[in-house]
């Protein structure tokens, strides 16, 4: 269901309840297209550290699109019942994470609520915005009865987020499309309010507006569903996201056993509109914070209603052998991975933000230390999340840049495709390295350029490459390695 409205735009006093990475960039957003907004976090410290300027997280353009509006459209505060009183919209934005059997784990939206219940001396629209499991909106308007509030002071809206971390900014500001899942005329119109600047084009012609990807000046695609549909289309949306990464990963498995390019295939599938290339790069597996998390509870639903969802299971299961296999291609490199120097570039799950959470980089730095080896480990954005979880040790070293990291290594491993590891000086690796031999999960070099530089280079989904003849000598050490005949495995050795 697709609507239109000739509503004039209004300012629409928002609060968002969780300064985490979905709440602060809506927030920020939110106050961008013009309205007034208020963050609330029990966290004191966090909310403190942002009302001082600081940012607790690392998202391109963040931080200068909170340092623009902070003080003036948008505040933060620890107080939930002055931010409820002072909203018509409140957005909650909280955590979900996974139960231990499998769940989303809606605590945190449960506590949201029953605090917000206070608050109803008006009439209000709650906005699911954490990823939750379809019926989720119905067990938030029964709880907020159940805690006395009145069926006439509230309405639940499901408006989904399909933020990119690295992108979110844009991807706010610049959708593919908004979705909200409203059931009632009321809570439609309010949220038409709450995006008019976007679906109307308006912001796209502010001479002060973010730059963006795409002229969006005739408007957003807006799009208006039941509740129900809006939390499923968000679960769908990122199980067939997944489901792209495991099918190349897939296929990319067999390009090795029959000698062939994975980048070579996913150009000619990606060229097919009905296909596309996105999510189409083989590499180590996806992480982050939404599609592990996000493929276990859509399973978890699926089954809570009697529909075996097997697709799904096998989704994770390719994602998990992806892992397995990457870790099997350094052993082959290295023969032995006991008392190697390996050094490992990229700790945060993707490129462009700091996350690490369920980060395949951190599984396999995990796997290679558990194998006996002696890590070095570098990330522009993620050093300082991942020292939380993995301290430095006789075993693991942070390194200052990514030369440090690989002085002396047997091998290199890239884990993140950061764009400053796709530009490393070849020569100067080639020099400082014990091994001249790179491990590289997200295929950002091509094998032509690899073996002229005189590395062995082992990929995903690529045939190996080795060093030309007239490539680099070894040093005495590598000529000896050779000679032994420890470099010559093949991967499917």
């Amino acid at each position: 269901m697709e609507m239109s409205f000739a509503q004039v735009t209004r300012v629409v006093p928002v609060a968002v309840i969780g300064s985490g990475y979905v709440g602060l960039v809506a927030a920020a957003c939110l106050a961008e297209i013009g309205h007034e907004v208020v963050c609330v976090d029990v966290d004191q410290a966090r909310i403190e550290l942002l009302q001082s300027g600081g940012v607790p997280i690392f998202e391109e353009g963040l931080d200068a699109l909170l340092a623009r509006h902070r003080g003036q459209r948008l505040r933060f505060s620890c107080n939930l019942a002055e931010a409820v009183r002072f909203a018509e919209v409140i957005l909650i934005a909280v955590g979900t994470p996974q139960s231990p059997t499998g769940e989303a784990d809606l605590s945190q939206v449960e506590s949201a609520v029953i605090s917000i219940c206070p608050g109803l001396d008006s009439y209000k629209v709650l906005i699911e915005k954490s990823t939750v499991p379809v019926l989720t909106s119905q067990w938030i308007a029964r709880t907020l009865r159940l805690n006395g509030a009145s069926a006439k002071s509230f309405d639940v809206v499901s408006n989904p987020e399909f933020l990119r971390e690295g992108s979110a900014i844009t991807d706010f500001l610049y959708p593919d499309r908004i979705v909200v899942g409203a059931d009632t005329e009321r809570s439609r119109k309010l949220l038409h309010e709450l995006y008019q600047p976007l679906i109307d084009g308006s912001y796209y012609r502010r001479a002060d507006r973010v730059d963006g990807p795409a002229d969006l000046s005739g408007g957003v695609y807006y799009i208006e569903t039941s509740t129900n549909s809006a939390e499923l289309i968000k679960q769908a949306s990122n199980a067939f996201l997944a489901l792209k990464v495991s099918f190349i990963n897939a296929v990319s498995n067999l390009c090795e056993r029959v000698n062939t390019d994975v980048e070579e295939v996913a150009r000619g599938i990606g060229a097919d509109r009905r296909i596309g290339s996105r999510f189409l790069r083989a590499g180590i597996g996806y992480g982050g914070s939404c599609f592990p998390k996000d493929i276990r509870a859509f399973g978890k639903v699926a089954e809570a209603v009697g529909y075996n969802f097997d697709l799904l299971k096998c989704i994770e299961q390719i994602n998990e052998d992806q892992q397995t296999g990457f870790l099997k291609k350094l052993r082959t490199a290295l023969w032995s991975l006991k008392d190697k120097h390996i050094a490992v570039l990229g700790l945060a799950f993707k490129h462009g933000t700091d996350d690490i959470r369920e980060s395949p980089a951190i599984t396999m730095i995990r796997k290679i230390l558990a194998e006996g080896s002696r890590v070095s480990i570098f990330d522009p954005a993620a050093m300082n999340n991942c020292r939380a979880i993995l301290p430095e040790s006789a075993q693991l070293r942070y390194a200052v840049d990514e030369y440090d990291a690989a002085n002396g290594a047997h091998a290199l491993v890239i884990l993140t495709e950061w764009p400053q590891f796709s530009n490393l000086d070849l020569a100067r690796l080639h020099q400082s390295m014990r091994y001249p031999i790179m491990i590289d999960g997200r295929n950002l070099y091509s094998l032509a350029k690899m073996s002229a530089a005189g590395f062995y280079y082992y990929s995903v989904g690529r045939p190996s490459a080795e060093p030309l003849p007239e490539a680099h000598a070894f040093a005495e050490d590598n000529s000896a390695m050779m000679e032994n005949g420890l470099l010559n495995h093949s991967l499917t050795a």
